[in-house]
C-alpha cells in the first residue's frame, strides 16, 4: 500500500505501540509520528519508536496542537514520499482498528477522493460528551455550511496527495484544524466519501486531549465566522435604511412605496458592496472568477432587495405601521432573507470551479 500513515501524538502512553503494530500488520510501510512537544518522560517511548524501521519520528519543541502536528506530517510526506497516492491520518489512542484504517486508505486509492471514517454515535456506550459534541456540530455543518457528514470529529481521514498542498497552508493549529479541513473541502469543491467504522472508546474517552470548552469555541468560532460579515453589513444596511427613510419623507411625500423602495436601494448599494468584498476575501475565501461572483452576487441582491421592499411594504400596509416601526419590520424580514441568502451565496455565488482564476 502506497499510503503513509500520519500519527500526531502528545504525551503518548504505551498504547501507541499497539497502534503502530496494528498499522504495520495492516500493511503500512511508512508511519510518520509527530511528537507535539510531549513531556521529557515520554523520551523513552519516542526512542523505541525511532528504532522501528517503518517509523519516522518528528518533534515539535513545544506543544503546538493537533492541527500543526498534522500539517507537519503532511509537509514531510510531500517532501519525502513523492510517489505516494495520499496519506491516512489516525489517532494514537487505539480508537480506530487497523482494518478500518486500511479500508479507508484503500477506498481513497480506488476513488481518488478524500475518505472519512464515520463512527456510529447511536450506541449506549458512547460517552455523552462525544455524542453531544458530534450531534451538535453535525447539525451546524448541515444547516450553516451545507455539508452532510456523519462524524465531524473523526481523526481517521484518508486524503489524496493532490489535496495536501492546500491543507498544509490551511489555518488552524489545534482541534479546529480538522473542522477547517472539512470547510476547505466544501470551498474547493472536493467531494468526499464516508466509510462506516467501529466505535471504540477506552475508559470513557478520558485520554483525549480535546477540551470541551476552549476547543469547541475554536471550532464554532470558525463556523460562525461565516455569519459575522452578513450580520455586520446588515447593521450598516439597517442604519442607512432608517436614516434615508426618515430624511426622504419630505421628498416623496405621500408616496410611501417609492420612499421605502428608495431607502432600501440606497442602503443596499453600500452594504452589499462591503458584504461582497468581505465575503469573497474573508468568509468564503473564493478562488473563482471575480466577475462571475459579482454578477451572481448582484443578481441575488436584486432579488433580495425586491423581496425585502415588497415584504416591508406589505406588512406595513397590513398593520398600518409608521416609518419608525417599518425599521423593526425590516429587521424581521431581512433576518429571514439572511438565511436564504447565506445558502445561495455559499452554494452558488462563491462556488468556483477548478478551472477558475482570480
Amino acid at each position: 500500500m502506497n499510503v503513509p500513515a500520519v500519527l500526531p501524538t502528545y504525551n503518548p502512553k504505551e498504547k501507541i505501540f499497539g497502534v503502530v503494530d496494528g498499522l504495520i500488520s495492516a500493511g503500512f510501510e511508512h508511519i510518520v509520528i509527530i511528537d507535539d512537544g510531549s513531556r521529557p518522560e515520554c523520551g523513552a517511548i519516542f526512542s523505541r519508536l525511532t528504532e522501528i524501521p517503518q517509523c519516522t519520528v518528528l518533534h515539535h519543541g513545544v506543544n503546538r496542537g493537533k492541527g500543526r502536528g498534522l500539517k507537519t506530517g503532511f509537509s514531510y510526506v510531500l517532501e519525502h514520499f513523492t510517489d505516494c497516492s495520499g496519506v491516512v491520518t489516525t489517532d494514537d489512542d487505539g480508537q480506530h482498528t487497523p482494518q478500518d484504517i486500511r479500508r479507508c486508505a484503500e477506498e481513497m486509492e480506488r476513488t481518488g477522493r478524500p475518505v472519512l471514517g464515520a463512527r456510529d454515535f447511536s450506541g449506549g456506550d458512547i460517552p455523552p460528551k462525544s455524542r453531544f459534541g458530534n450531534n451538535t456540530t453535525r447539525f451546524v455543518f448541515r444547516f450553516l455550511c451545507g455539508i452532510k457528514i456523519t462524524d465531524t470529529q473523526t481523526g481517521l481521514r484518508a486524503l489524496p496527495r493532490e489535496c495536501l498542498p492546500a491543507l498544509v497552508k490551511l489555518g488552524g493549529e489545534r482541534f479546529e484544524y480538522e473542522t477547517n479541513m472539512l470547510l476547505e473541502m466544501k470551498r474547493l469543491g472536493w467531494s468526499f466519501d464516508e466509510v462506516r467504522i467501529q466505535t471504540i472508546y477506552d475508559d470513557n474517552n478520558k485520554g483525549t486531549h480535546f477540551n470541551p470548552l476552549t476547543d469547541s469555541l475554536r471550532i464554532y468560532g470558525m463556523i460562525f465566522k461565516f455569519m459575522l460579515s452578513s450580520l455586520g453589513c446588515s447593521l450598516i444596511d439597517i442604519a442607512l435604511f432608517t436614516a434615508l427613510n426618515l430624511l426622504t419623507q419630505p421628498l416623496f411625500g405621500e408616496n410611501e412605496t417609492l420612499r421605502i423602495f428608495a431607502a432600501t436601494a440606497g442602503a443596499r448599494v453600500v452594504s452589499s458592496l462591503v458584504n461582497f468584498l468581505v465575503n469573497r476575501s474573508r468568509v468564503f475565501r473564493s478562488g473563482g472568477s471575480v466577475k462571475r461572483s459579482m454578477a451572481r452576487y448582484y443578481i441575488l441582491c436584486a432579488g433580495q432587495l425586491a423581496a425585502s421592499a415588497l415584504c416591508v411594504r406589505g406588512v406595513s400596509f397590513l398593520f398600518s405601521a409608521s416609518a419608525g416601526w417599518q425599521s423593526v419590520i425590516k429587521i424581521v424580514i431581512d433576518t429571514i432573507l439572511f438565511f436564504v441568502s447565506f445558502g445561495i451565496q455559499r452554494d452558488w455565488v462563491y462556488a468556483g470551479s477548478k478551472g477558475d482564476k482570480k
